[in-house]
């Protein structure tokens, strides 16, 4: 579905950019250690929509916590963002490896939001399922974009 609001956003002449959150956290370390941070910042802070896809997949350096922290709070009030997640908000402490700075992270990103939480199976699979292919049960996904 993010990728539905993408390709609107770019037909209405919307800056967009889209990146999963792994790409977009090792193209900020990379900067980092090269000294070139900010001017890559600005990458992620120039357009008007930045989509973030699978947020919290996997668990973030407290290093790289802090330059979403950052990217966040450059576009607050400037830019929108559409993040997708398949972790429910109370556990991206947890998965961010520090509570306070998901605390901060979430109070910007909730302010103005519509949040949009899609349970059931993952689209990836409805084909294999529409096939009678068995897959293992897991549980509904809160959170995720599955449209």
């Amino acid at each position: 579905m993010q990728s539905l609001w993408g390709i609107e956003a770019v037909k209405r002449r919307i800056s967009t950019y889209f990146i999963t959150a792994q790409e977009m956290i090792s193209d900020l370390r990379k900067a980092y250690l090269e000294n070139r941070f900010e001017r890559r910042l600005k990458l992620y802070t120039r357009p008007k929509l930045l989509i973030l896809d699978e947020m919290t997949y996997l668990p973030i350096e407290p290093a790289d916590a802090a330059h979403i922290f950052r990217v966040v709070a450059e576009r607050y009030e400037k830019g929108s963002i559409i993040i997708t997640s398949n972790v429910s908000y109370g556990n991206w402490g947890q998965l961010l490896g520090d509570p306070i700075l998901a605390s901060a992270l979430l109070d910007r990103l909730l302010h103005h939001s519509v949040t949009i939480n899609i349970r059931g199976q993952s689209y990836r699979l409805k084909d294999k399922l529409r096939a009678g292919v068995p897959m293992p049960s897991h549980p509904a996904v809160e959170g995720g974009e599955h449209g």
